[in-house]
């Protein structure tokens, strides 16, 4: 590791695709077509586009030369082996079960295992996540500690779970319900929904000895465990000379199963899975798998998915690449930073957040100010962000409405795509809107559907 700080991306770029440049004027019309919801805009619209980072990173070469060993067998496929030994000797986990991504993990594992009434607490849970319980109608409770519910509060592992709270639930669970209310206990690695912030190990290991206290399984959402991993090695005392895979193994050996989108830190555009410890669990969800995902060995994906998927899972605990992927989305907060942009502190592992409500005090929540940001970040220079607010977690599942923790835009930074000029242009973008926010107007929905709304809904600025 070198003493300087100019980052270096720890590949050489191979291809390249063009971008699309466009003037206001086209944007503008662009926008109004998409119903001023930037998730419905043409990709080709879009300079730089930060809207996910799941599923848009670049593949390296070495992944692309996987694909060539793709097994596209129906059942028992070479490759399903390969890619269940590569992701049994990161997790430890028995029972490996694909899936087409992250959000049909989260189906199988929610509708054979959680029933009406029941609670599944998290740190914090993303969007699919929470659907996927309320729709069995069960509630996602969020238990994140309250540092992670300011922006502005610095602390290492802003995705802590508050143990307190835990306890407090798990208890009330066993001496009024009998322990039946909690059928598992989840944790987020990292917290997409709270920023992008890491778990320390410590808090995982609290989490761990709750479970066994009071009899729950427990849970990783592990669509990020890499960059997490990094964090621990960073952050928590002691860590500093762990490798980041070693790190990712003690987080996995704590619990007793996964749901994993590998669309994020597998490094593949598709795919994810299930993974866990009890047969008879595993038996039901394979069971649902094949009903609605496909046979065991591919669940929902070509074989040479599952080749790119084992491959990804190898490079992505490669410390250069950590390395690398942390400093470089630190080096977009640092510059909003010291231009004064309020984002979420410290930086995530994926993405920056600016805080909306921050920066737009004037629009309230219930005008969405994340929706005003994120459309004027793509007016002003063709950048696509997500609103993470009131319009993603402000609708309850009785039809009321009530502002979210905090009103953040999300820039997601895909893996491997864009180089550090790409990244200065956001800086400047974000910057100058920031220099103009106060003209900014919020928005209504004028359509949306009952669950979520983010994806599809349409809105009219006021």
């Amino acid at each position: 590791m070198t003493p300087y700080k100019t980052i270096i991306e720890p590949f050489r770029i191979k291809s390249v695709e063009p971008i699309k440049f466009t003037d206001r004027p086209h944007r503008d019309a662009a926008l109004a077509a998409a119903g001023h919801n930037v998730f419905l805009l043409h990709a080709e619209d879009v300079l730089i586009d930060l809207l996910t980072d799941s599923g848009t990173g670049a593949m390296s070469s070495q992944q692309w030369g996987a694909l060539m060993q793709g097994d596209e067998s129906y059942a028992g496929s070479r490759s399903f082996y390969r890619f269940r030994d590569v992701v049994r000797d990161l997790t430890g986990f028995e029972h490996i079960i694909p899936t087409h991504q992250g959000r049909a993990a989260e189906r199988i594992l929610f509708h054979t295992q959680v029933r009406d009434g029941q609670i599944v607490p998290n740190n914090n849970h993303f969007d699919t996540t929470r659907a996927n319980i309320e729709v069995e109608g069960a509630e996602a409770r969020d238990l994140v500690i309250a540092e992670g519910r300011v922006p502005a509060k610095m602390h290492p592992f802003k995705g802590n779970v508050d143990l307190g709270a835990l306890e407090h639930l798990l208890e009330d669970d066993r001496r009024l319900h009998g322990g039946t209310r909690v059928p598992l206990v989840m944790v987020t690695v990292t917290n997409n929904s709270g920023g992008g912030q890491p778990v320390s190990l410590e808090n995982l290991k609290g989490v761990r000895r709750l479970c066994d206290k009071y009899g729950k399984p427990f849970f990783l959402d592990a669509c990020r465990f890499a960059e997490n991993a990094y964090f621990i090695k960073l952050r928590e005392p002691g860590m500093r000379d762990v490798p980041p895979r070693d790190i990712a193994r003690e987080m996995f050996r704590l619990a007793d199963g996964c749901t994993m989108s590998a669309k994020k830190d597998g490094l593949a555009n598709i795919g994810g899975f299930l993974a866990l410890n009890d047969g008879a669990w595993a038996e039901a969800a394979r069971n649902l798998l094949i009903l609605t995902e496909g046979f065991p060995t591919y669940g929902g994906l070509a074989g040479y998915d599952l080749e790119a998927i084992a491959r990804g899972l190898e490079e992505v605990v490669e410390e250069p690449y950590l390395r690398y992927r942390i400093r470089s989305t630190e080096y977009l907060g640092d510059k909003l930073v010291a231009g004064g942009v309020p984002i979420i502190r410290p930086t995530g592992g994926h993405a920056i957040y600016v805080d909306a409500r921050a920066l737009l005090p004037h629009i309230p929540p219930l005008q969405y100010p994340g929706i005003a940001l994120a459309n004027a970040l793509y007016l002003e220079g063709g950048i696509r962000g997500v609103e993470i607010g009131t319009v993603m977690f402000g609708l309850h599942p009785d039809g009321s409405e009530t502002p979210a923790a905090m009103d953040l835009v999300r820039l997601a930074i895909p893996r491997r795509v864009y180089t550090q000029s790409h990244i200065d242009y956001v800086a400047e973008v974000v910057l100058s809107v920031a220099r103009q926010a106060a003209p900014l107007r919020g928005y209504r929905i004028a359509a949306a559907p009952k669950v979520l709304r983010h994806f599809t809904a349409r809105f009219e600025p006021l």
